[in-house]
């Protein structure tokens, strides 16, 4: 099983592959490696509200219902989670430590980078209580690291990366050929994403979820960031629906029942779950509420290439209208400040900010923002 498995990877390397050798013979270019990447499905806890305060309105914070306006609700910041985190090596025994310039990400999982060229290795340790995986968007995988379960008509081996069973560890080989690196419209490089993909939708509201950034092998420094850009921000819009999360949250978050839900009233039609959707639903900036994302993580300079990723997740209704303040930006060689995303959509926008100034970065769907899907970034000279 393991020969045909490496004969039939290099077969395809080689084909998949190709369309990039003119651009590895060019002056300056990094030549193609593989990158190998130590990532865990870790249970923890997340605080949705760092340091209890609501820093966009500046006071201390306090939940409050859009269907019950100015009445607080007794409900935790605190949510147990499982969360992709990354490790030094093989033992899973010591956490890589994220770099300040990659704080803001939050609650995401590490940032997987590469080159068009490369290979991706990632080692991923299921260290919680179900099944899990590590599905990748744009690069190139064989059925054997697609890590989806659904009726393809494989067996045997090229099953095993499904679902990797608890306290198993499995190893996931994805290309990355010209068709993962960036389009024409998209400059030196282009953001994917990778979740988990057993169950798509509890997986994914559970915490399972992060970004791939794949640069041009022209543009790319040997660390694989864009040599023409001085700092890069992923932002993902997230209706969390923790309802929908594999993981039972109490004590730390409210019980969903229509009892609980009845004891805030009003609520207009207690029978829909719809009416009481903010309840349970957590409108994020990267697992952050009502700008409690720390400045510090999104302070950038006057005249630096800013490249800013956006994506969303995969919920109903999970469009976002994406809006600085300040500064504008270009998206497909337009010039706008505000931008759309529908359910799991990625997009780049490129920012020479020159509006010194702390700004608002939020959603500008209207309930959206008011329940608190909105971050502060800084601008300084």
């Amino acid at each position: 099983m393991l020969s045909r498995y490496f004969a039939n990877h290099a077969a395809i390397m080689l084909f998949a592959l190709a369309p990039a050798a003119p651009l590895a013979a060019q002056a300056g270019a990094v030549p193609p490696q593989t990158r190998t990447y130590y990532i865990a499905a870790d249970p923890m806890s997340w605080d949705y509200v760092p340091g209890g305060r609501d820093e966009i309105a500046g006071q201390p914070y306090q939940d409050t219902a859009f269907f019950a306006k100015g009445k607080p609700r007794p409900v935790s910041t605190v949510y147990k989670k499982v969360l992709y985190r990354e490790y030094t090596d093989s033992t899973f025994r010591t956490l890589k430590p994220r770099p300040p310039e990659w704080q803001h990400l939050g609650f995401l999982g590490p940032l997987i980078r590469a080159v068009v060229g490369d290979t991706i290795r990632v080692v991923f340790r299921n260290n919680a209580q179900r099944p899990y995986s590590v599905h990748p968007h744009g690069v190139f995988y064989l059925k054997s690291a697609e890590g989806v379960p659904y009726n393809d008509g494989t067996s045997g081996g090229d099953k095993a990366d499904d679902g990797v069973a608890p306290g198993a560890t499995f190893t996931y080989v994805w290309l990355v050929p010209e068709r993962a690196g960036p389009g024409p419209m998209d400059g030196s490089s282009v953001m994917w994403m990778y979740h988990s993909h057993v169950d798509e939708v509890r997986d994914i509201n559970t915490g399972l979820f992060g970004p791939i950034i794949v640069t041009a092998r022209a543009k790319a420094r040997p660390d694989g960031s864009p040599n023409d850009v001085d700092r890069e921000i992923v932002a993902s819009f997230m209706q969390v629906e923790e309802q929908n999360s594999w993981v039972d949250n109490e004590p730390f978050g409210p019980k969903f029942t229509m009892d609980s839900l009845e004891a805030l009233g009003p609520i207009p039609n207690p029978h829909l779950s719809s009416d009481a959707y903010p309840w349970f639903v957590k409108f994020t900036i990267n697992g952050f509420v009502h700008g409690s994302m720390p400045l510090a993580d999104l302070t950038i300079k006057k005249g630096e290439h800013v490249r800013w990723y956006l994506m969303a997740s995969t919920n109903d209704f999970d469009f976002h209208a994406p809006h600085w303040h300040g500064n504008t930006v270009i998206m497909n060689g337009m010039r706008t400040d505000v931008t759309q995303l529908a359910m799991m959509q990625m997009e780049n926008a490129d920012m020479i900010p020159d509006d010194v100034g702390t700004w608002l970065f939020h959603c500008h769907v209207s309930f959206h923002f008011e329940e608190g899907m909105a971050v502060r970034y800084r601008v300084e000279p």
